[in-house]
Formats: structure tokens, C-alpha cells, sequence
């Protein structure tokens, strides 16, 4: 996963019209959005992004998705902040962290040889 893509510019088969219009809609709803938070150095990764939701979906529940992707935007906005790392970089980095975590489901991964288990 490059951790970066763009809408295709309409070039798929007309039986995905439908996807074609929502990816035209989304692609234009995250820029306007990117501007509106004046977060103007980032190309949302829409690819990503519904990898996460829907990985994280089905590991957890269907809330879970959304909650992913608030959680992994906020911690990449503060890896972003506070290193030399990309925009992108950073999202890339907490997205894989979360789907490493989504192959566990809620039990095991990542988090359970961390401080996450020790109540600190």
C-alpha cells in the first residue's frame, strides 16, 4: 500500500457508474473539507481510509470504522506535528499500526506487550 491515491478521473467501466459518481463526491467532499480545516498539505487516501473502516468493522463491530479512522487521523496529526515526518508518512504510519491491531480482533496484537497493559 503506497499510502496515497487519487480519484482515477472517471476512467472506470460504465458498471461502476455509481462508484465513479460517490468516488467523484468523495474526493471532492475531502477537499473541501482539507481546505475548510485548512489541512492543506494532505491527500486524503479515500483507499486507506475505507481499508481501515471496513478491517476494523469487521474485526470489532460496524462502530468501530469510524472510530478507526478519527483516532488514527488524530495520532497521525500529532506525528506530523511534532517530527519531520510527511502528512502522509505519519498517516501511513498510525494506519499500519491499526490494521496490524485489526488482525487480532480484541484480543492479542500490538497493544498487549505495551504500557496500554499495565494501567499506567
Amino acid at each position: 500500500m503506497t499510502g496515497i491515491t487519487e480519484d482515477d478521473g472517471g476512467t472506470s467501466a460504465p458498471a461502476g457508474a455509481a462508484t465513479e459518481g460517490t468516488d467523484t463526491n468523495l474526493a471532492h467532499w475531502s477537499q473541501r473539507l482539507t481546505q475548510a480545516l485548512q489541512i492543506l498539505d494532505l491527500k486524503v487516501d479515500q483507499q486507506l481510509v475505507a481499508r481501515l473502516t471496513e478491517e476494523s468493522s469487521r474485526a470489532v463491530n460496524g462502530q468501530a470504522g469510524p472510530v478507526t479512522a478519527l483516532l488514527v487521523g488524530y495520532a497521525a496529526g500529532l506525528r506530523a506535528h511534532g517530527s519531520s515526518a510527511s502528512p502522509q508518512e505519519a498517516v501511513q504510519s498510525a494506519a499500519d499500526v491499526a490494521l496490524r491491531l485489526c488482525e487480532h480482533g480484541t484480543e492479542g496484537g500490538p497493544d498487549s506487550k505495551g504500557w496500554s497493559s499495565t494501567a499506567q
